[in-house]
């Protein structure tokens, strides 16, 4: 397959999905762009500091509705550059959601295949090490001139047609602050000392850990010492949850010698047993027992890993 079936279209069918930073507007330039480019496009809802932009449909639309975005990305580049200091103008900059899977195959071998999408496309790509919050998805951020965006981006789905998505992908949603996880005293305690121990992680995964996992739930957190009897009774009662995680995401949770696994039961106070491979199944089975509270914040944590 090469780029002139994403350029021309043949009946070829593509869905991007692009993460945006602040608010984005829904009103005429969204009608106009999808109008003028025949693309169905789709804005998640909620009150949150990312929003998910959906572009399906044909090529030919999907790429006319794309380098719409990038243009009216540039012009706020430009406009915003009127009343600033900078004597040079920055690059634009885009993040596209793709399931973690499809990454090793866009990366290819010792970076060869990333490094050739750079260099033909005169963009700087860069695909993030780690999947974003409760999903198998990555980001990938690209960024330079409108014209390399949209030649990368072209190249990147070559590549993800060319091979596709294996086992179930969990896609990115993004979260307001203040995601509902119940947390007992004990269990904050764990948290506090795990963030600031000493630990084979690079710091920067001790700061996502720290802003992911505690700072989001800091209101959750009061509510639960507000009103303690309330929070008692939720901890108190025991239960059973159960998780399907692709085979190719166990080895996420486990950890090297099981320390994953082993961090996250010490965290939580839940009891947690990965069921046995299963010929044929391309899924495993996690069985999670505890109080409520701990079985919540064993979930969160399996699932941001």
């Amino acid at each position: 397959m090469d780029s002139s079936l994403v350029e021309g279209g043949l009946n070829v069918t593509l869905t991007i999905r692009l993460l945006m930073h602040g608010k984005v507007s829904k009103g005429e330039s969204v009608k106009k762009m999808r109008e003028e480019s025949g693309a169905r496009i789709n804005i998640s809802e909620g009150n949150c500091p990312e929003r998910i932009i959906t572009l399906a449909g044909p090529t030919t639309s999907i790429f006319k509705a794309f380098s719409m975005i990038i243009e009216k990305l540039e012009e706020d580049i430009s406009t915003s550059m009127t009343n600033s200091t900078a004597t040079s103008k920055p690059p634009v900059t885009m993040r596209l959601v793709v399931p973690a899977s499809q990454c090793g195959s866009l990366i290819g071998k010792g970076g060869c295949k990333i490094k050739e999408i750079r260099e033909s496309a005169g963009a700087q790509v860069q695909v993030a090490g780690d999947m974003l919050p409760n999903s198998t998805e990555r980001a990938i951020t690209v960024a330079g001139t409108p014209q390399s965006i949209i030649e990368c981006v072209k190249q990147i789905c070559v590549v993800m047609l060319e091979s596709p998505p294996k086992g179930v992908t969990i896609p990115y949603r993004p979260k307001p602050s203040g995601s509902p996880v119940i947390f007992a005293g004990g269990q904050l305690t764990k948290l506090h000392q795990l963030a600031m121990q000493q630990s084979p992680f690079p710091i920067a995964h001790k700061y996502d850990f720290f802003i992911f996992v505690i700072f989001p739930l800091f209101n959750t957190l009061m509510a639960f010492v507000c009103v303690p009897s309330a929070g008692m009774d939720a901890s108190a009662q025991t239960g059973s949850h159960e998780l399907t995680i692709p085979n190719d995401l166990i080895g996420c949770i486990i950890g090297r010698q099981g320390a994953k696994i082993n961090e996250i039961r010490q965290m939580s106070g839940a009891q947690i047993k990965i069921a046995n491979p299963v010929e044929g199944s391309t899924d495993r089975q996690v069985t999670i027992t505890g109080s409520h509270a701990s079985i919540s914040l064993a979930e969160y944590l399996i699932n941001a890993r």
